[in-house]
């Protein structure tokens, strides 16, 4: 009876390693059917505002500035996504406007210099151009855009010429934008991806920095971002 037992056990403990592997595989297969739906991703990259006082943009004569989002997107289809982003833009005048656009500006009481930020909340449908209907499905690269609508807070200050013994004042203005976003990801693991990502943020305003009328669009603003995107953990029910 010892012997049969003591030839018998090492099987025992074979066979049991080999049910609780086989176990836990099918758990991790069981997760990987389930898809994760909800990404969150965090972006960081150079910016800059179009302006009346921003500066001379067809010669490239204009201040660029940082700027950081965070997001968070809910999978609706295999073609369709929902984001929500906010972040930050920092902002700043630039360029060197002549002499008879000082005096314009003068006799209009308009701003010459504008220095601040602008934190933005915006809600964006988004397409991906090579459709999924499982995380672990999707193609090495992916482009995805789309547009939403949003609203902004810009605070300023700002001041009414170059001269460096005038105190700036400070303004504060919201106002709604609607985001155009567009992006190439890199998948670079089961959960991860890497992405390249630009921006417009349409204002509905041209007074973003305190000068009206001297730009033919309105004031907006610009972003290209590098940006990580993370496929959050299902919830699963026991």
């Amino acid at each position: 009876m010892l012997n049969i037992m003591k030839n018998t056990f090492p099987i025992l403990l074979l066979v049991s390693a080999l049910l609780l592997s086989t176990s836990a595989s099918a758990q991790n297969f069981y997760k990987e059917r389930i898809s994760r739906d909800h990404l969150i991703s965090l972006g960081i990259g150079p910016s800059f505002a179009y302006m009346d006082n921003g500066g001379q943009y067809r010669s490239w004569n204009f201040e660029i500035k940082p700027s950081v989002s965070v997001a968070m997107t809910k999978r609706m289809s295999k073609l369709l996504d929902l984001r929500a982003t906010t972040g930050i833009q920092w902002i700043q005048s630039g360029g060197s406007p002549g002499q008879v656009l000082q005096d314009a500006w003068t006799a209009n009481n308009a701003s010459f210099t504008a220095t601040g930020s602008a934190i933005y909340l915006d809600i964006m449908p988004s397409i991906n151009l090579i459709p999924f209907s499982n995380h672990m499905h999707r193609s090495r690269f992916n482009l995805y855009g789309g547009l939403g609508l949003g609203i902004m807070q810009v605070n300023t200050e700002q001041t009414k010429s170059f001269s460096s013994e005038e105190n700036p004042s400070k303004n504060n203005l919201t106002t709604g934008y609607v985001p155009i976003r567009a992006g190439l990801s890199y998948r670079i693991g089961p959960y991860l991806d890497i992405a390249g990502e630009g921006t417009m943020l349409l204002t509905f305003t041209d007074n973003l920095d305190g000068n009206i009328g001297f730009n033919r669009f309105g004031d907006h603003m610009a972003q290209a971002q590098l940006v990580i995107r993370k496929y959050l953990s299902p919830k699963i029910k026991e």
